[in-house]
């Protein structure tokens, strides 16, 4: 049987067994995905196993904010064996640009993954500037 091992992740595990879970005063951070879809602008965080309910977005100004908690699955009588999943507080915070519509975010969370779509504003759309041509001028006489 041919097993591979990867340092970098026993080097992952043992950094966040000696950081210890994220909490309130110091979240870890949680990896996320950002693009522009039409007239949208979709963020895309990841945080598996983590309920609905532990999770709060706040917006204040220009800057947005995500966090999640995610506790431990304990059941009397259970003993963990192994644990590697990581516990705690995720938190992210982006900073929006004035040019996106903060008052009309929307927010689902499906299969482990939090999708924001927030909308462009109008005046942030491209559009088209009308060119007034020779003929539309009018010459001011004295």
């Amino acid at each position: 049987m041919l097993m591979r091992t990867d340092p970098f992740r026993e080097l992952d595990r043992l950094a966040q067994q000696l950081m210890g879970p994220g909490t309130w005063s110091r979240p870890t951070a949680m990896p996320m995905d950002a693009y522009r879809e039409g007239d949208e602008y979709v963020v895309a965080f990841d945080i598996p196993g983590v309920s609905p309910d532990a999770i709060d977005i706040d917006v204040e100004r220009h800057m947005l904010t995500v966090r999640a908690e995610r506790r431990p699955a304990t059941k009397d009588g259970v003993k963990t064996e192994l644990s590697e999943r990581p516990l705690g507080v995720f938190s992210r915070q982006i900073m929006l640009a004035d040019t996106l519509d903060t008052e009309n975010i929307q927010a689902d969370y499906d299969a482990g993954v939090l999708t924001l779509r927030i909308p462009i504003t109008e005046r942030a759309k491209p559009r088209k500037i009308a060119i007034r041509s020779g003929s539309d001028r009018k010459e001011i006489t004295g």
